[in-house]
């Protein structure tokens, strides 16, 4: 079954009188407006779209039995589930004042009863501000750590994050690598393209690093045409092997529309040593990508 679910006037109605064909009487009713308040207070205690999903499923059994439940909103990439996706399922698109906030589904071995339906309804009406509020909340923390030309991770973010993995590799005694990523001749695109072609190009070679990474390899845009690429679990070797991946994927790229632009980057590799703090690490891979621009740039060079 699909629907869509948007919170107005009629279906808070509801809420306060429930329809005829759930026979309850007034203290009945009483008693479910009063568990759908409690619901919103639970759910209000926390700005983590995972947990609360996972406290609205744990609330919403309690009224109606499920084995599943899914949530996504493409366009923040998230993607949740919970629990078994069995053969039959409802489906409904989360819409408060025109906002989209996604879409949720409820699975189980079998169908769900019309009455059933709206008590699911009814008890969304409990979800959606607190839902709103968290994904206020997840893209205000996207802002804080997102480069907002590139759509990368922000040096702010990469200093922090090599730190603690650092402290990981050397926890659990595993490799660690580092990739430093440069544009070549990056001011000769701007004069010959313009700066919004050469936005476009490191839009377009920001996102072609991204496609060639690992899931578990984290992208930043170190400052300017500079991207840094922090792999974890990988040695010298995978990290050479992905540099040169990554080279000739972005050496295929023609961003413009119009006519040719040839781009190409060179890249510094190296590996975490005993010794390393996060400063080390990083002079050692800029040193090799200044060897690679030296050698004649459209290289990769280790160290």
């Amino acid at each position: 079954m699909n629907g869509q679910y948007q919170q107005n006037a009629e279906k808070l109605n509801k809420l306060a009188n429930p329809p005829a064909r759930y026979k309850i009487n007034s203290d009945s009713r009483k008693r479910f407006a009063s568990k759908v308040l409690a619901l919103t207070g639970i759910l209000q205690t926390t700005l983590e779209t995972n947990e609360l999903i996972a406290l609205f499923g744990k609330e919403l059994r309690k009224f109606v039995n499920f084995d599943g439940i899914v949530y996504q909103l493409p366009e923040l990439e998230i993607n949740i589930e919970l629990g078994h996706q069995s053969p039959h399922h409802c489906d409904y698109q989360l819409v408060v004042s025109s906002e989209e906030l996604g879409d949720l589904q409820l699975f189980r071995f079998y169908p769900f009863k019309e009455s059933e339906l709206e008590i699911i309804e009814n008890l969304m009406a409990g979800l959606l501000y607190p839902l709103r509020n968290a994904l206020l909340y997840y893209r205000a923390l996207q802002t804080a750590l997102i480069d907002p030309l590139t759509g990368v991770k922000n040096r702010a973010t990469m200093d922090t994050a090599i730190h603690r993995e650092i402290e990981l590799a050397r926890r659990q005694d595993t490799t660690l690598s580092v990739i430093l990523l440069d544009i070549d001749h990056f001011k000769q695109v701007n004069d010959q393209y313009g700066h919004l072609s050469g936005d476009q190009a490191l839009r377009a070679i920001a996102q072609c690093a991204n496609r060639t990474i690992r899931d578990s390899d984290m992208l930043f845009r170190y400052g300017g045409e500079e991207f840094l690429v922090l792999l974890t679990g990988t040695d010298s070797e995978g990290a050479l092997q992905l540099a040169e991946r990554i080279r000739e994927n972005v050496e295929q790229l023609n961003p413009h529309k119009h006519e040719t632009m040839a781009l190409t980057v060179s890249l510094g590799v190296t590996s975490l040593e005993p010794d390393d703090d996060s400063s080390a690490l990083f002079q050692r891979a800029d040193k090799a990508l200044y060897q690679a621009k030296q050698k004649g740039r459209n290289r990769v060079i280790a160290n």
